[in-house]
């Protein structure tokens, strides 16, 4: 169990879950969850987002390596809805500007599908399967509410992330490069 107020803690028992968990394959790709998380968490930071998206990137997959329903859950037809798992498990620990956009990255791609009419060709095909089992493109209204949402803007860069990090044998820096962005979001639950 992890004392959830000590920072050192906390950020290792992340590094643990991504350097651990983390090597299983990232869905029908040919990478596995951590490569998946620091390619997200680069893209991020390349595109100069605040600690917090940097931090989000690198964590809107968490809810894959809590739980303990395989590696590609949505092939046996299973949405392990790794959005809230992930939410869960972050949310007291980080503000909303870190836990919300891993909260709502699902219902970013949703809310593209709807509102870009390129969007959904764009997905691979484990994203178009994950689509289906999770709802499928919203609904006007749906997209409207989602759109409204204080976090949904950082949740759609996010999802834009998501999406483009899943390049075989992408050089990235390390999990350690990453968690002084983490560290720095650490305890900001009223932020």
């Amino acid at each position: 169990m992890t004392d959830e107020t000590d920072p050192d803690a906390i950020l290792r028992r992340i590094a643990g879950l991504l350097d651990v968990n983390g090597h299983h394959r990232y869905g029908l790709h040919d990478i596995t969850q951590i490569q998946h998380a620091l390619q997200a968490a680069l893209l991020a930071e390349q595109a100069g987002d605040p600690d917090a998206l940097v931090a989000a990137a690198l964590l809107h997959d968490i809810g894959h390596m809590v739980h303990d329903l395989g590696e590609n859950p949505a092939a046996e037809g299973i949405d392990d809805r790794h959005e809230e798992v992930g939410h869960a498990f972050l949310a007291g620990l980080f503000g909303p500007q870190v836990a919300e956009p891993v909260r709502l990255h699902v219902a970013a791609k949703r809310y593209l599908c709807a509102t870009e009419a390129d969007y959904f060709g764009r997905l691979s095909p484990d994203s178009v399967l994950s689509l289906s089992l999770q709802g499928g493109p919203m609904s006007p209204a749906e997209a409207a509410a989602f759109a409204a949402l204080p976090h949904a803007a950082a949740a759609v860069r996010l999802r834009r992330y998501d999406e483009a990090a899943k390049v075989k044998g992408l050089a990235t820096p390390d999990v350690q490069h990453f968690l002084p962005y983490v560290a720095r979001c650490l305890g900001k639950v009223a932020s």
